[in-house]
């Protein structure tokens, strides 16, 4: 992804307001401004098309968490957060820094892409990105779109993409920020930031946040479950950075850096090990980014980037480290926005990435990837469209065609439908492909194919409220089959649909911001003949916060039925979060939480404690 020139340059109100990216948008037809109100309090997303838009004025199924959304958040991590968005389920190998799981509709984390500030951070040997090693203090928004979008991304995007964005710099004078936290399993968290102009007029604008967050956690496992594991509290700790920097040349011209590093040590369980092992993770994600952005006419806009990601997992036990699992993600892209007119505008762009692997398991060869893509916004009377294709040429295993169509009928300045038909893949991980005695070079990319009709309501006075049907199918899924011997091989046998009618509102009662997420689905694998593990055919959330004067109150509920997870059934489980923050002065302020108020004992996989009820309090200043 790849944004427009100074589109993120004057930061987020509580809205997500762009001022600059609403001035750059393609089209705004009378669904997009039914009144200078109304597209005032537009937030502004980018994931859904490559390009802003208006969330209302969005097809496929978006998100977007702001500045004031994080703050409410009881989560200190990226994957707490997004467990609030529609559709999404989250897993936990137990307490912060764990192992982790992602589910977009149904679809596996490897089927699900992540992105922070357009760069992959994928494990090339997992094909899955460590999001729980990706803390809020370095977050500046979050995007999540559902459904299949693999026609503007690649690989990995079957169930959606999470995009995480970096803080920004903003015009003004350099401005401090600090935190301080204490809570619950002696949890202990500081973070600071700076961010404003290097020079008078704004041009060259920076943003630098570091944190450092320590836990003595609980046990991962319940030894009554597992006798081998280690019965000891797990602790977790993470230091993380992250910086921006960015000069104007010109009205037409932009370029800078980004920057984002989460270190992670994690404590966690053998369930086949002894009770006195010490096994720990040592884990890395990094995105750094070199960007440009130009206006070659009115009517032509370019973006380059380069970009490196990493993520790193080496296992240590018993102070000696038995595994080694380095993977780098190099990209370039280059993006063209072409307008035609002020309701139709083109996209056209070339993608390389090169993935590697250094593990003392195995060897794999390097991957090389080429691709080409092509999109179409527009906007005809009360009609819709989007359009994208997609072409990845991959140097181990051939070719792979994507593609996304869809369309939205607007009835009214408020009331919209919209329905879309795509098909996707995910591209073979390395350890599918090479890992010994299991992997297959000669397997072939997951395919899927998505439809989904969507009704959508839209106002200044409620927010977006939205009710979408969803289906998808999934082919030459890669299994693992036992070679008749101790071996299980990797094979593309499998078969898998997704069923589901899912519910989101993200908006306003009066003054109490609201948000609210249901999906009920069927998730089945069509092989097995059973439901897929983990996942659970009904769940929902829904968050409220208001300002009562100098407090900010409010609270979070997380549901979720039962879910199959391998041989055991997971029960269900409601789980109620609170917050509050107090304004102490213009600058000073105290934030209180508790989690799980009614202290419930619930499991995200089978044997893995939960933190039980906890309680964190925090001091922060910011300038006034």
């Amino acid at each position: 992804m790849v944004l427009p020139l100074a589109a993120l340059k004057s930061g987020l109100s509580r809205h997500g307001v762009l001022a600059a990216a609403i001035g750059a948008l393609p089209f705004a037809g009378a669904a997009h401004a039914a009144d200078d109100a109304s597209q005032t309090l537009a937030p502004v997303v980018v994931t859904a098309t490559r390009a802003p838009q208006p969330l209302a004025a969005s097809i496929p199924q978006t998100s977007v968490f702001d500045e004031q959304d994080i703050a409410d958040a009881n989560a200190d991590d990226v994957l707490g957060l997004i467990a609030l968005a529609p559709g999404v389920q989250i897993t936990r190998n137990g307490g912060p820094g764990a192992n982790s799981g992602l589910f977009i509709r149904g679809a596996a984390s490897s089927q699900s892409l992540v992105l922070i500030d357009g760069v992959r951070v994928e494990s090339a040997s997992l094909g899955a990105a460590q999001l729980s090693q990706l803390m809020l203090d370095q977050t500046g928004r979050v995007e999540v779109v559902n459904g299949n979008v693999s026609a503007l991304y690649g690989s990995n995007a079957i169930g959606g993409v999470v995009q995480i964005f970096t803080k920004e710099g903003e015009p003004h004078p350099p401005r401090f920020n600090f935190e301080a936290e204490y809570g619950s399993y002696h949890t202990q968290r500081q973070a600071a930031g700076v961010n404003g102009a290097l020079d008078k007029d704004g041009r060259t604008t920076f943003s630098i946040n570091v944190s450092r967050e320590k836990t003595d956690g609980f046990s991962a496992i319940d030894p009554n479950l597992a006798p081998g594991a280690n019965p000891n509290a797990n602790g977790y700790l993470n230091e993380s950075v992250a910086a921006t920097l960015r000069h104007t040349f010109t009205d037409k011209w932009d370029a800078g850096v980004r920057f984002l590093q989460s270190n992670g040590i994690n404590s966690f369980d053998d369930a086949y090990g002894l009770p006195t092992d010490i096994n720990e993770t040592h884990s890395r994600v990094r995105s750094a980014s070199v960007f440009a952005n130009g206006r070659i006419t009115d009517n032509w806009t370019t973006h380059f980037t380069i970009a490196q990601g990493q993520d790193r997992a080496n296992i240590e036990q018993n102070g000696v480290y038995t595994s080694r699992f380095n993977s780098e993600n190099r990209q370039y892209t280059w993006q063209n926005d072409l307008r035609i007119d002020a309701d139709h505008k083109l996209f056209l762009g070339y993608e390389h990435l090169d993935q590697t692997l250094d593990s003392d398991q195995f060897r794999a060869p390097d991957r090389h990837v080429n691709s080409i893509f092509a999109g179409y916004v527009g906007h005809i009377g009360a009609n819709d469209l989007q359009a994208n294709l997609r072409h990845d040429q991959y140097s181990d295993f051939g070719g792979a065609n994507s593609y996304y169509l869809g369309y939205a009928y607007n009835f009214d300045t408020h009331w919209k439908a919209s329905a879309s038909y795509s098909g996707s893949f995910r591209a073979p991980s390395f350890d599918d492909l090479y890992y010994p005695l299991s992997g297959n070079s000669s397997i072939q990319p997951e395919r899927s194919h998505s439809v989904e009709a969507a009704l959508q309501y839209a106002s200044n006075a409620l927010g977006v409220m939205r009710v979408t049907l969803f289906q998808t199918r999934y082919s030459n899924l890669i299994d693992y089959v036992s070679d008749g011997g101790f071996y299980y091989v990797a094979q593309n046998v499998g078969r898998a649909k997704v069923q589901g009618i899912e519910g989101s509102w993200a908006g306003h009662v009066g003054a109490t911001d609201v948000r609210a997420g249901v999906t009920f689905q069927n998730p089945v694998d069509e092989t097995n003949h059973e439901d897929l593990t983990r996942r659970a055919r009904h769940f929902a959330t829904l968050t409220a916060h208001r300002t009562i004067g100098p407090w900010r109150v409010g609270g979070e509920w997380i549901v979720s039925g039962e879910r199959r997870d391998y041989d055991s059934t997971l029960a269900g489980y409601g789980i109620v979060n609170l917050s509050a923050r107090y304004d102490i002065s213009k600058s000073w302020y105290v934030t209180a939480r508790i989690d799980n108020l009614f202290d419930k004992d619930y499991e995200l996989a089978y044997s893995y404690n939960t933190p039980r009820r906890g309680a964190y309090i925090t001091l922060g200043w910011h300038p006034s």
